[in-house]
């Protein structure tokens, strides 16, 4: 009866070499383990980027909890509340009841009627067909003075359809209102991290005579509400690409999706592009290219052929930052990632024939939570489950793209990659530190 079984750790595939690996399916699918390193946002992180809004989740008590601790852990609890769905909801079917009149309760009860409401539903309201349409309209008739947007915390939405992730990255925009158009404003979308203020995006425009707005930049709502006075909206990440469909379809903007990239070539045509899209002269980056040559010169003298190790969640593209470091004489020796995006083929494709041996390893298959931790060499991680799977104090601190944009990313990377070899952290506690940068949030 049992000799079907198979104990947990001893699933065949830790790593794979990218030489024999299929783009299309690198790893089994199903349980799911999760490293402790807790960096990067989540729902509740991104949702607080609207300023003045407040957040309401309605789901299951024990689903709360984990949101419950988010807000807590970042400050934020004035701006969160929770309505308990029980079980007693489900089998008299009053989920309806239950979310009107619990945010008719939360608003009635602050001290400040907030200016817009974020309210999350769960699964449970999809399993059990809630007349979402009818909860929304009952709210904004009892509350007119009140901008209210649908977000989700659905896990079984995870695998088809936008994501959680896509969904409340196009959420933030959803309580925008049409005004007249801005020639010279240009909205950077979708983001956790606003862009590096002076970096290579931020000049270009400011050079051109243009405005860079994205939300990160906005203190009160009257402020964000002005976002929508934009003419044009960038996205540099596939999960950002619902936000800018959303503004170009509902507020008229032009959308441009510019991938963020470590290849030179691509940056370079990302630039030409904006160019294009604005009128603003293409400029010279033959310095901007010197600059990085030598940034990753002194890094690599630095690090020399120390193994490197890199993840998914300091950069959105894991391999194509592999690729630069290992044509610049790097010794890469693993990225850790579960799947290849589209935008990922082409360096996917030519590591496979430049550099086969190079090793990609899972990060929420459950083999993992047994996979050695510990290392002969000193080795330098980029990004937090990098350096808990490698057990490496040497490590580069940083998610999702940081801010970076254009050649600055490849200048920054290789400057953060020689600090943290010189420097040795404390990596139980910095990467238990949940959504990391959050503050500016607040």
């Amino acid at each position: 009866m049992t000799a079907g079984l198979k104990r947990l750790g001893e699933r065949p595939v830790r790593e794979i070499r990218v030489g024999n690996a299929d783009a299309s399916a690198l790893f089994d699918t199903g349980l799911e383990y999760s490293a402790p390193a807790r960096g990067t946002w989540n729902i509740v992180h991104t949702g607080m980027l609207i300023p003045e809004a407040h957040e309401i989740f309605v789901c299951a008590q024990g689903c709360l909890r984990g949101v419950v601790l988010t807000a807590a852990e970042m400050g934020a609890e004035e701006r969160f509340s929770t309505v308990a769905v029980r079980e007693n909801n489900v089998t008299d079917g009053d989920l309806e009841e239950l979310l009107i009149d619990g945010v008719t309760d939360i608003l009635e009860k602050l001290p400040k009627r907030p200016p817009a409401v974020l309210v999350y539903t769960s699964c449970i309201h999809h399993f059990m067909g809630a007349d979402l349409d009818h909860m929304y309209r009952t709210l904004r008739e009892r509350f007119p003075d009140v901008a209210f947007t649908d977000c989700y915390m659905n896990p079984i939405m995870r695998k088809s359809g936008l994501t959680p992730d896509q969904l409340m990255r196009r959420q933030l925009y959803s309580l925008l209102e049409k005004r007249p158009a801005h020639p010279k404003k240009v909205l950077v979308a979708g983001n956790d991290f606003g862009c590096d203020p002076g970096g290579d995006l931020d000049a270009l425009l400011w050079a051109g005579g243009f405005e860079l707005c994205e939300l990160q930049r906005t203190r009160t709502f009257e402020e964000y509400l002005s976002l929508a006075e934009a003419s044009l909206c960038v996205t540099n990440q596939p999960a950002a690409i619902p936000a800018g469909e959303l503004l170009r379809d509902r507020f008229g903007m032009k959308h441009l999706h510019l991938p963020f990239s470590f290849d030179y070539g691509e940056i370079r045509r990302n630039t030409e592009t904006l160019c294009a899209a604005t009128g603003i002269p293409s400029p010279d980056l033959g310095g901007r290219e010197e600059a990085c040559e030598a940034a990753l010169t002194r890094a690599r003298d630095a690090i020399g052929d120390a193994p490197v190790e890199i993840d998914y969640t300091a950069f959105s593209r894991p391999l194509s930052l592999a690729r630069l470091l290992l044509d610049h004489g790097f010794s890469v020796r693993r990225v850790y990632l579960d799947g290849v995006s589209g935008e990922e083929r082409g360096d996917f494709d030519l590591l496979k024939r430049d550099h086969p041996d190079l090793l990609l390893s899972p990060t929420v298959h459950p083999v993992m939570r047994v996979a050695e931790r510990e290392r002969a060499e000193k080795t330098l991680a980029v990004g937090q489950k990098a350096a808990y799977f490698a057990g490496t104090p040497y490590f580069v601190n940083i998610v999702e793209n940081g801010g970076f944009t254009g050649f600055d990313a490849v200048c920054g990377v290789a400057s953060l990659m020689e600090e943290a070899w010189l420097q040795e952290k404390d990596t139980r506690s910095l990467i238990g530190i949940k959504g990391m940068g959050c503050g500016a949030c607040l």
